[in-house]
């Protein structure tokens, strides 16, 4: 790694150290500069060996519009009803859908981004510190070899120690229990959600070998 990549990396890991959690802007300029350009290659390879994931780089399917108040009508077991229900509790909203998709690298970060509180109801993440860290941590383990997710694992345990020490227990929870998920879940990247809104997130979870208890 040459010394100005490393500047740069340390310089953003810091200035997302200091800012509110979510910063999305930071996160972003940290992952520009940490996944070099190798690493993404590898990281496109290890997700090509699910042949979910390979198919995924060859049609790029997004999410396309989203209507959270009529998925919110379907009944409350399923996955659309569970995905609905949290965006509108939380006060989050869908990705814009006026996005292009370009090459394979520009399609990940895009379906990550936009799978983000998807990945959240099927995991049984919290939107909380701790649950952020727990799908943080199952990210780490289902997307190899990403450093941003990694990165963003150290910038919360740090944070953790300078200014929420009081939960490091919740904390260390949420990463070993994500961890441990990840590992054992079958690849989650690249299903195409939103042919699955009405099927039970039970139903999932089982298939895809999450238990979230």
């Amino acid at each position: 790694m040459e010394q100005s990549q490393e500047t740069s990396i340390l310089e953003s890991f810091l200035q997302l150290v200091k800012t509110p959690y979510g910063n999305f802007a930071d996160i972003g300029r940290l992952s520009h500069f940490i996944n070099d350009q190798a690493t993404n290659q590898n990281i496109i390879a290890f997700l090509s060996l699910s042949p979910t994931g390979k198919q995924a780089f060859v049609d790029k399917p997004l999410l396309g519009k989203i209507d959270l108040e009529l998925l919110h009508q379907l009944p409350n077991y399923t996955l659309g009803y569970r995905y609905a229900d949290h965006m509108l509790r939380n006060g989050l909203n869908p990705l814009p859908i006026n996005v292009v998709v370009s090459d394979p690298m520009n399609f990940l970060s895009i379906h990550i981004a936009e799978t983000h509180d998807i990945w959240h109801v099927v995991t049984g993440s919290d939107t909380d510190k701790a649950g952020e860290v727990q799908l943080e941590a199952f990210y780490t383990a289902q997307i190899t070899p990403d450093r941003l997710f990694l990165a963003l694992l150290a910038k919360n345990i740090l944070k953790t120690a300078m200014y929420d020490v009081e939960l490091c227990d919740q904390i260390m929870d949420g990463l070993t229990q994500g961890w441990m998920m990840g590992k054992r879940a079958k690849p989650l990247f690249g299903i195409q959600w939103n042919k699955l809104w009405e099927t039970p997130l039970a139903e999932i979870q089982a298939s895809l070998n999450i238990a979230t208890s």
